[in-house]
């Protein structure tokens, strides 16, 4: 039977991970800041147009709550957007005085060409590792998203 671990064993495996999550963060967004640099949009814009792909549409006030961002912050937001011709704005069916914001044809482009090379370079570091590694790796991200989307539910 394992034996438990004491806070401060846990406490020092945290500061290493916090340290690990540091750099991997600044690695992994430097890494999609070139990717975001061909499409010419903000790391603020590729996150709005990632909610954008996954639903139908979305209204100002729900880019503003999913962003964390006033209306106004999210109308910056959707105008450069509409001028690079990743989303357009329409009237809602229900309300005109509603304004929805769908995702174009050329920002699904962008989105999955993005994702495709994030994919890609996971690749790449799923080859270092063995096949047990590789599946505990997805395991444990797992466990993570599932704590991260229940608690933000």
């Amino acid at each position: 039977m394992a034996t438990s671990r004491s806070d401060s064993q846990i406490r020092s495996d945290c500061e290493k991970l916090a340290d690990i999550f540091t750099v991997l963060q600044r690695c992994f967004l430097m890494n999609l800041s070139k990717e975001l640099s061909r499409g010419k949009v903000s790391f603020p814009q590729y996150f709005l147009l990632g909610y954008l792909a996954l639903q139908k549409h979305l209204t100002m006030s729900e880019i503003a709550a999913k962003m964390g961002h006033t209306t106004a912050a999210a109308t910056g937001l959707v105008d450069r957007l509409e001028k690079l011709g990743y989303v357009r704005r329409m009237h809602a069916s229900d309300d005109r005085r509603k304004i929805e914001v769908q995702i174009t044809p050329p920002g699904l482009c962008l989105v999955a060409q993005i994702r495709e090379d994030m994919v890609n370079g996971l690749g790449e570091m799923m080859r270092l590792l063995s096949p047990s590694e590789q599946k505990a790796w997805v395991q444990v991200y797992e466990k993570i998203f599932a704590c991260i989307t229940q608690r933000n539910h």
